[in-house]
């Protein structure tokens, strides 16, 4: 099952959509003071308004996006908000860059509390943008009649599958970054392995393939949405700055390391490059595990 040229220009559409009003109209509202400087709330470039600039932007992306895709609006219309974003974190600069600016304990503690639940924010604006592509459905859908059934089951089973898949994608991801996002590693007596930070471009590889496995595997085997790995996206940060930034272990790297090196690749990597190639990963993941299934049963 190939894609049609009229269906690679509306994927390409509702992405360009993203990239115009986020990578482009939406820079100067994300953009940090300094050059060198990291697109994130840490530096205190990003004001509340500009924050709100932004969320209208994704919804924008996502309406516009639906409209441009049409008749698969719903489906492709999703890509314009995690396309643009993903401007954004090819733009900014490095956790290193960040790193090397706060070298003290008292420093990249602030540094790490602040980081560890901002990806909420960027999945907020990803949100924003299914707002859009939301909306755009509802313009144009029919009122379908209701059906009505014992779902009491389905709804338990829905709930039990979004968690395993929200837990489980956090757990893959996890293990594939640190796989394959690394860079220079040297060996630690302490620490067994501290690696260096990775490239923008191996960073976007590596976390679009991890969450791009997970939502495969979630889709194939217990059929859910895409939505879950995107989500599993704004929360494994927190997860991996629990585990390996402990004020012990932070002082001990501290003494012993460069700021250019991290205990584990999830922490060299800022919040709006995990969400947005996250989400980008998660939903192609999805959609090859539909055309897996489609060449299954029709192909095979």
């Amino acid at each position: 099952m190939e894609l049609s040229w009229p269906m690679k220009l509306r994927i390409a559409a509702a992405m360009g959509t993203g990239v115009v009003l986020l990578g482009v109209i939406g820079w100067p509202l994300a953009a940090p003071p300094d050059p060198l400087g990291v697109v994130s709330l840490v530096n205190g470039s990003i004001s509340s308004s500009e924050v709100i600039g932004i969320l209208v932007l994704g919804f924008l992306a996502g309406l516009i996006g639906y409209f441009l895709s049409r008749p698969y609006g719903k489906e492709i219309g999703v890509l314009a908000v995690p396309s643009g974003l993903a401007v954004l974190a090819l733009r900014t600069g490095s956790m290193a860059g960040l790193m090397q600016l706060n070298p003290t304990i008292a420093q990249r503690q602030v540094i790490f509390a602040a980081i560890k639940w901002e990806p909420i924010l960027w999945l907020g604006i990803i949100a924003a943008g299914f707002g859009g592509v939301l909306l755009g459905e509802k313009i144009y859908s029919k009122p379908e009649p209701v059906e009505t059934q014992k779902k009491s089951n389905f709804r338990a089973n829905i709930c039990i599958n979004a968690a395993i898949a929200l837990v489980g994608s956090v757990l893959i991801a996890h293990f594939f970054i640190g796989l394959f996002a690394k860079d220079v590693g040297i060996f630690d007596r302490e620490l067994r392995s501290v690696v260096a930070q990775p490239a923008d471009v191996q960073i976007a590889f590596a976390v679009a393939v991890s969450f791009g496995l997970a939502a495969f595997v979630f889709k194939e085997f217990l059929n859910v949405s895409h939505i879950w790995p995107t989500i599993a996206s704004a929360l494994i940060i927190a997860f991996g700055i629990t585990t390996y930034v402990r004020q012990g272990a932070l002082q001990y790297f501290i003494d012993h390391h460069p700021a250019v090196f991290f205990s584990h690749a999830v922490i060299s990597i800022l919040p709006v490059q995990m969400v947005a190639f996250g989400a980008l990963g998660s939903i192609t993941g999805y959609w090859l595990a539909v055309r897996y299934n489609f060449w299954q049963k029709h192909i095979k």
